[in-house]
């Protein structure tokens, strides 16, 4: 080793202390460090922990004298798996490590939050990589030991120390697989969740980071719903005989009409759709071909229609494929659609495509298919990709465009009053997708009751415990946890717990209060102060607060609709957590606060004269529909999850309801540790509802409401559970069998006025279909038309209503050290939305690496990355591009801050299109000047 690399080592080693742990590299220093040594670093670890391990550590490193010591450190590294710090150290540049340190903070700040919301065993199989083989069994061991809470302490305690540049993105993409809400607050890329063009520098996006979800969608479903055995729709389509009803439902989409299919739920609407497609591609003369796209919003929606549609037509000759977030960028988009004769996609795929150019125009399609099509409205993918038909149509383009079909349940109504405000609604919604007719079954109808039965409805007002005293000592300590967060925020002066939401008449025991804890929680997370230890310590103490106040209202929910001995244990589990976590002095003053009461909680939960009188009835009703008919398959559907652990546990533990056996169906997701249920697990238990005597009732949370394929189903009990006309037609769907009722349970009159709303409102939709389907189709289409070019105008005008520029010049600054980079009358726009900065002088304030995944898009070539010059900085500026013949940098606006040079007022952009300069475009000849 050099002297120059003893020096460098001596002057790099803060970053050398933050992320290693000696301890896992001792057994590969044994031929260097003698053994007291070796023992003086692990006594240092035990008793003072892994930084001060690793001071201790260098320091005898430094000191060694024997030849190849420095190798010997750098392949013990490697060896151990800190493959980024041994990287570092081999090339002295700390660059990667030194970008990780943002996350690093806001992981600290949310440290609270994630040891509440994490269970590291579900999401530990996709972070090992970014973990070293120690740091996994440990966090395995401390979750068997002491619980997730202490596992997931551990979990951040290596993460802050991980030398993996993906890390932060690794565990972004893995709280979104598990469908986690903690990944709201977790914000890698601010792009992610934007369905706008994102700018190019965002190069690590991928379009699996952008699903709008709406709902909680089914998870699991037979989507072919032909009322068939699951297998056999899914691997052998030949034998399948159409019903009548069903044909009746393909004739205006086989004529070559813009059709939208509204049907029930359970009738067979992708079969249907097989029936248009098969037909539209056999129309085709010889030496034509027609091209079919297949719009799923939801990524196992999409899976099983693409194993569908192959299933289907594969045999038939025909070439299918599929493009989703998960796969897009391991395929090329342009050579699927190319190749292919039917492509499933999520439709953000092909806006991304269509606005890239990848997908040069719709016209290259001749079908498009659009699932759930009730969503087309607002800023959904469907209505993007509806705006560019529109835009082609009433442009005057004379290149041809696409079938329209869509397919639902449900048309919905909106917020309409009347009949005619209703057709209104309808009117616009074929409008947005260009529809010339909807077409419902009339002809077959006695067919079609056949297969799809309509339950009887029936509302249950329940009444609420007369004394709570249970919701009187949660809700006092509620009250107690807010009066300390309001003291935090009275430290600081400037800001208070009120004004940091707008939600306002929150009560305990409400989603409205969660949501306001959520906004809250998303308003600290980007708190600045200019002492940044004092930063991290008030964060560190809300997020505390704002976790328990969420048990707390968690509690009094589950103690409202279920036992207060439900409630009381789901408190007693999470304080458990809390005290085999960290346990600091806001943990134990909020802990010693809850045992105080926990005697009086204990004896009240226990007392007879407490039990719910909402479970009275239910218990009730359930015992009356077994008396009547033992074969009874039941689904109970209930709001949130801990609801359903709540009341199959009151089931299980019923003396009179206990033969019922429940089963669970839930989402996929993890909310607040609360597990969430792999899809196998999904099919498993539908599986044994659907033909076993092992579950009688099923109790579901809103996955089950929509296109699960339960015919067998005869009685739903929506407890507590209603929504909007669209939800309430395909949950009363899943009672399909013969003779079969639905019940609506609450306490509360409004929730019986909104369900008897909706059911007003679905008369009132199918009456308006009709008076729709009674019009003469031109007098239709022109309505459309009318609609259309209105609502292309306000959209066009939209587009125009420019905020006033400040056509001041300004600075910007580097985000991170402010240091000076340019003026915003350097700055040039490329291709509408790429920033780039001219002259030498811009880049003598920026240094260069290349990049680590070069890449072409379009005009664009990656080359490298470019980051703050000054020394000790290096912020993650943007990339280094080739455009056509020039080399430029191009810059991201969430690196910089803006800086009004007259007054010194500094402001920070997430996004280009916020920051209203007067945007110059970018001149190739002023570049070669």
């Amino acid at each position: 080793m050099t002297a120059e690399e003893r020096r460098n080592l001596h002057a790099f080693q803060n970053y050398v202390t933050k992320i290693l742990d000696p301890t896992y590299i001792l057994s590969y220093m044994t031929p260097w460090f003698k053994e007291d040594e070796l023992q003086y670093i692990q006594a240092e670890k035990t008793n003072k922990g892994a930084m001060e391990a690793a001071s201790l550590f260098l320091k005898f490193l430094l000191e060694l004298q024997e030849e190849g010591w420095f190798r010997g450190f750098l392949d013990a590294l490697d060896h151990a798996g800190y493959s980024g710090l041994c990287e570092a150290i081999e090339s002295w540049d700390f660059q990667k490590i030194e970008k990780l340190e943002e996350y690093r903070l806001l992981l600290r700040r949310l440290q609270p939050e994630f040891k509440t919301s994490i269970d590291p065993d579900h999401i530990l199989p996709d972070m090992c990589e970014c973990l070293i083989n120690q740091e996994c069994e440990e966090i395995k061991q401390i979750c068997s030991n002491k619980g997730s809470m202490a596992g997931a302490e551990k979990m951040v305690e290596c993460l802050l120390r991980s030398d993996k540049e993906n890390w932060p993105k690794t565990l972004k993409l893995a709280l979104e697989k598990d469908e986690n809400k903690f990944s709201e607050l977790w914000i890698v890329d601010k792009a992610s969740k934007d369905v706008e063009t994102k700018d190019l520098e965002d190069e690590e996006t991928n379009t699996s980071d952008i699903q709008i979800v709406y709902k909680e969608e089914p998870e699991c479903q037979n989507l072919s719903q032909n009322s068939c055995p699951p297998s056999e729709v899914s691997h052998t389509y030949s034998p399948i005989k159409p019903r009548n009803y069903q044909l009746e439902l393909t004739l205006p989409a086989k004529q070559g009409r813009n059709t939208i299919i509204c049907a029930p739920t359970g009738c067979g609407k992708t079969f249907v759709s097989l029936l248009i497609c098969e037909h539209h591609l056999q129309k085709f003369p010889q030496g034509q071909k027609g091209k079919v796209v297949f719009f799923a919003i939801q990524i196992p929606v999409y899976e099983q229609q693409k194993s569908v549609f192959s299933n289907y037509f594969e045999r038939r000759g025909y070439k299918v494929s599929g493009i989703s977030g998960a796969t897009s960028e391991k395929v090329s988009v342009e050579q699927i659609v190319e190749n292919s004769d039917i492509i499933i996609l999520t439709p953000q795929i092909l806006l991304n495509s269509l606005k890239n150019g990848t997908v040069p125009s719709l016209s290259v399609f001749t079908l498009m298919i659009f699932d759930e099509c009730h969503n087309t409205s607002k800023h959904h993918p469907y209505n993007m990709i509806m705006f560019n038909y529109l835009d082609q149509k009433l442009g005057g383009s004379s290149d041809p465009l696409p079938q329209i079909i869509g397919l639902t349940a449900s048309v919905g109504v909106g917020d309409a009053k009347s009949t005619t405000e209703a057709m209104e609604y309808i009117c616009k919604l074929c409008a947005s997708l260009d529809i010339s007719v909807i077409a419902t079954v009339k002809d077959n109808l006695e067919e079609l009751e056949e297969i799809v039965y309509k339950p009887q409805k029936f509302f249950r007002k329940v009444e609420l415990r007369t004394n709570d005293r249970f919701k009187y000592i949660i809700s006092q300590l509620m009250r107690e946890t807010e009066s300390l967060a309001k003291n935090v925020f009275d430290e600081l002066g400037t800001i208070t717990l009120e004004n940091l939401s707008e939600i306002q008449n929150r009560n305990f025991g409400t989603q409205k209060y969660e949501q306001w804890i959520v906004t809250v929680q998303k308003k600290c997370m980007v708190l600045q102060m200019a002492d940044k230890d004092e930063e991290s310590r008030i964060c560190k103490a809300l997020f505390l607060y704002t976790s328990h106040l969420r048990k707390l209202n968690d509690a009094l929910i589950i103690n409202e609709h279920a036992r207060m001995k439900d409630a009381l244990d789901y408190l007693k589990d999470f304080f458990t957590n809390v005290r085999s976590a960290g346990f600091d002095e806001i943990e134990q003053d909020l802990t010693r606060r809850f045992e105080e009461k926990l005697q009086e909680l204990e004896s009240i939960s226990m007392d007879p004269s407490n039990e719910n009188p909402k479970l009275k009835d239910l218990c009730f009703i359930l015992q009356e529909e077994y008396h009547f008919n033992p074969d009874t398959r039941t689904i109970l559907f209930v709001k949130t999850r801990a609801l359903v652990d709540a009341l199959k546990k009151w089931i299980e533990e019923n003396s009179k309801l206990s033969f019922l056996k429940p089963g669970i169906l839930t989402g996929r997701g993890k909310t607040n540790q609360n597990i969430g249920m792999t899809l196998p697990a999904q099919k498993c238990i539908l599986d044994a509802f659907r033909s076993t005597d092992d579950n009688k009732i099923l109790i579901a949370t809103s996955v089950a409401d929509e296109g699960i394929d339960i015919a067998q189903c005869n009685l739903v009990i929506l407890y507590e559970y209603v929504g909007n006309v669209i939800k309430m037609i395909q949950t009363r769907g899943r009672g399909r069998a013969r003779g079969s009722k639905c019940f609506l349970l609450t306490s509360n009159a409004d929730v019986i006025e909104k369900e008897k709303i909706n059911m007003y409102k679905e008369k009132m939709m199918n009456d308006s279909i009709l008076k729709l389907q009674s019009w003469d189709e031109e007098v239709f289409k022109e309505k459309v038309r009318q609609i259309q070019i209105h609502e292309k105008f306000i959209r066009d005008n939209q587009g125009k209503e420019e905020p006033v520029l400040d056509k001041k010049n300004k600075k910007l600054l580097c985000r991170k050290c402010k240091a000076f980079a340019c003026y915003t009358a350097d700055i040039r726009v490329v291709e509408e939305c790429h920033f780039t900065v001219l002259g030498d002088a811009f880049r003598e304030r920026f240094v260069s690496k290349l990049h680590p995944r070069p890449k072409s898009f379009g005009c664009f070539e990656k080359k490298a990355k470019i980051f703050c010059a000054r020394e000790n900085c290096h912020y993650d500026w943007g990339i280094y591009v080739k455009y056509n013949t020039f080399e430029i940098p191009v810059i991201k606006i969430e690196s910089f801050v803006v800086e009004d040079i007259a007054t010194g007022q500094q402001t920070l952009y997430a996004k280009w299109r916020d920051f209203h300069f007067e945007k110059l475009p970018y001149d190739a000849a002023e570049m070669s000047k």
